[in-house]
């Protein structure tokens, strides 16, 4: 019988770190893969496609950080938990910039790292359902959303966003006609209470603006709001 439990990827070259959270993770009902460089990381990450990737930025061969852009350049919709001793703020920014759905710093707590899992791998179960119960893909603008698939055409020629983008599209779709504030959105899709900037939030809207406007500096669509947040308009 297949093991039908969710697939963990997890990446970092320290066997200390690794090896009893490795256990741990395995106890609470996860299967772990285990690799200890960055470029075995994205191999792995390509081949078995877990349903989730936590991933050290300082690792040998190819650090986190640049297994993120390729992953993301790809198009690669694995889910992405960093998990690193570097606590600056624009390391945290950056990792999500890049398209990770969580950062968490060493040392931390497994009852905390368990949450986070848990919490990503809901929010991509609830993205994967699809906007309307037959999933059909949704028209924004001059795009043609497709969000159990993660596909996406603009004007009829495939285009590509992040699943963090999509996420984000996704949330907007569900409260369309409604202002959607920063904070809203960094705690419903990034899943945050609080967060030390919403630069990242306004850089995805831009990126997304690529995508459904038919003038993208001039947004229809997805509107700002001032000192607000945003607004999605479909007709």
């Amino acid at each position: 019988m297949a093991d039908e439990r969710p697939l963990l990827l997890l990446a970092d070259d320290e066997p200390g770190f690794v090896l009893p959270l490795r256990d741990n993770l395995d106890l609470e009902g996860y299967r772990v893969e285990v690799v200890s460089d960055g470029e075995e990381a994205l191999q792995k990450a390509l081949e078995l496609k877990p349903d989730l990737l936590l991933l050290d930025i300082m690792m040998p061969k190819m650090n986190g950080l640049d297994v993120c852009r390729e992953l993301q350049a790809r198009g690669v919709i694995t889910p992405v938990v960093i998990l690193s001793a570097r606590d600056q703020e624009v390391d945290i920014v950056l990792g999500l910039e890049l398209g990770a759905d969580d950062y968490i710093t060493k040392p931390f707590r497994l009852r905390e790292l368990l949450a986070r899992i848990k919490a990503v791998l809901r929010r991509q179960q609830k993205m994967q359902a699809g906007e309307a119960p037959s999933g059909k893909p949704v028209t924004i603008g001059v795009a043609e959303i497709d969000f159990r698939r993660y596909e996406v055409r603009r004007k009829g020629k495939k285009a590509r966003m992040t699943p963090r983008e999509f996420a984000v599209l996704h949330y907007l779709l569900g409260r369309k006609e409604e202002v959607v504030s920063r904070d809203e959105l960094l705690n419903e899709v990034w899943g945050y209470e609080s967060y030390p900037t919403t630069r990242t939030v306004d850089n995805h809207i831009v990126r997304i603006r690529r995508v459904i406007e038919p003038d993208p500096g001039k947004p229809r669509h997805l509107i700002s709001i001032r000192s607000v947040g945003y607004r999605l308009v479909l007709e």
